[in-house]
């Protein structure tokens, strides 16, 4: 079964607003300016989420629009979101206790990428709301978590070893959230006289060789138990759940006529859909 892609219009709306949300994560290591820690993101980070509230919006009415994605698949979307939030509210981000990864990795990996970014997105807005953890940091946790889901939809989908590809994804993909979502703060955190603090003017090679340091002092130790618990639950669950999740997706999405004008791997369950 092959997964959805971006189609132009939200690669455009995807792209747009990964680049200004790259803009704020990696302005220290290209502009020569000193941190202050009371303005940390206090004017980019409302921009950011009042561009991806709407993006989110967006992307599941242009699915719809274009036949890739139908009513039952929003309502899929919601009750993932509301089960991601489930997963985050009994320790949201503690100690690396993380097990929404495991769901947005899967999700997206059977749904696509267009699926899978609006999931990670969603997911971390309903379970801020719910935590009380809004905050600056909310729209670059949506924003990395809807990467996170949004890349499991263009991994290949192998006959064999399938486990092991999206194990492998997810280590991955959850040390590079803990990366990313370091630098929405790390400017702002600690003087000029440590090796792994912010320098203003010192240029990208020596603040890039800073946070690696930070991130694997300060870090790691979050990180690492947020990819082994979400490796071991793709490892010991990603097979039922990627069943059900197939089975939706047959149900929910719309597939296009091919040439010869019939179905193509149409859902037994749903009437033919007629061009009228």
């Amino acid at each position: 079964m092959r997964s959805h892609r971006f189609g132009f219009t939200g690669s455009l709306l995807v792209g747009v607003v990964s680049v200004i949300g790259l803009a704020s994560l990696l302005w220290p290591f290209f502009i020569s300016t000193h941190a202050n820690a009371n303005q940390a993101h206090a004017h980019d980070a409302p921009f950011v989420l009042l561009l991806l509230v709407p993006i989110l919006l967006g992307l599941s009415a242009i699915e719809m629009s274009k036949g890739g994605i139908d009513a039952r698949g929003i309502a899929v979307l919601g009750i993932l979101a509301a089960c991601g939030t489930a997963l985050r509210i009994p320790s949201p981000g503690v100690a690396g206790l993380e097990p929404v990864f495991f769901l947005l990795v899967l999700a997206g990996y059977v749904y696509g990428a267009p699926f899978g970014f609006a999931l990670g997105g969603l997911t971390m807005f309903v379970s801020a709301v719910a935590t009380g953890g809004v905050g600056p940091w909310l729209p670059f946790q949506m924003l990395c978590a809807g990467w996170v889901g949004s890349g499991a939809g263009f991994l290949p989908h192998p006959r064999r070893h399938e486990r092991w590809v999206l194990a492998s994804y997810t280590a991955v993909a959850c040390l590079l959230y803990g990366a990313a979502m370091n630098l929405w703060f790390w400017p702002f955190v600690a003087g000029s006289s440590t090796s792994v603090s912010y320098v203003a003017g010192g240029g990208w090679l020596v603040n890039v060789k800073h946070f690696l340091v930070f991130d694997i002092t300060t870090s790691l130790g979050f990180d690492l138990p947020r990819a082994v618990i979400n490796v071991v639950l793709i490892v010991l669950l990603s097979t039922p759940v990627l069943v059900a999740l197939r089975r939706s997706h047959r149900r929910t999405v719309i597939q296009p006529l091919s040439a010869s004008g019939t179905m193509e791997a149409c859902d037994i369950s749903r009437p033919p859909l007629v061009e009228r």
